[in-house]
């Protein structure tokens, strides 16, 4: 078994002598090829006041401080909607709203949704992909004070943890599923089963013990544009 990053594991893993053993199953996607993890064009003249990635806070890549989210979005049969998700990175506690379209407004309208009910020490930043879909995102600053910060294009993995929740919500509601007949109750049993189950990067807590602890301490009210 090799040592070191999750990407030479993968590489181990998909590697031609280890094609006998299967190992790709047991992977939390199951792909029997490896497939390459690409972020989305830059959208740069609808995507305004973008700032990069590079210049968020160091502090944020270590997990220490809470209040640090990741989001993206899940894409149901065409014509029948998507998934807004996000990821507080040091809880790993997942939220998810269901939208009619991939788009700006339906997006920002989701995250205002997540973030206006929760204390301002619980949302300090966002971290996004290029997608046109955050085109809004000065939006969020205006209304809650909150950041957004973008990935570099091609570099899912910048957003690593959103990107693996998303992979669980996939196990629910694979590609190629319509999300005509889903509804945000259905949805969010799924998100309350996942935020349920121990993790053992956190001690074997499950992200919702650990988000509502974090979130109940040091509250403090959102101060909130009219």
């Amino acid at each position: 078994m090799p040592s070191g990053s999750s990407g030479t594991l993968y590489a181990w893993i998909y590697a031609p002598e280890q094609k006998h053993r299967q190992l790709w199953q047991y992977l939390p996607r199951g792909q029997r090829k490896r497939r390459r993890r690409q972020g989305r064009r830059v959208h740069s003249e609808r995507i305004k006041w973008r700032t990069s990635i590079h210049e968020r806070p160091a502090l944020v890549e270590d997990r220490i401080e809470f209040g640090h989210w990741e989001s993206d979005s899940v894409l149901g049969l065409r014509g029948t909607g998507g998934l807004h998700t996000t990821v507080e990175r040091r809880a790993r506690y997942l939220q998810a709203v269901k939208i009619p379209a991939i788009a700006a407004a339906p997006t920002i309208d989701a995250q205002l949704s997540v973030y206006s009910p929760l204390p301002a020490h619980a949302v300090r930043s966002v971290t996004a992909d290029n997608g046109s879909e955050f085109a809004f995102h000065y939006q969020l600053a205006d209304a809650l004070a909150i950041p957004t910060y973008f990935a570099d294009p091609y570099s899912a993995w910048q957003r690593g943890t959103n990107e693996h929740f998303n992979g669980r919500i996939r196990k629910y509601l694979p590609k190629g599923t319509s999300f005509e007949d889903l509804t945000q109750t259905d949805l969010d049993e799924i998100v309350t089963e996942i935020n349920n189950r121990p993790r053992r990067v956190l001690g074997w807590a499950t992200p919702a013990e650990i988000f509502n602890e974090l979130c109940s301490s040091q509250a403090t009210p959102r101060c909130t544009s009219n």
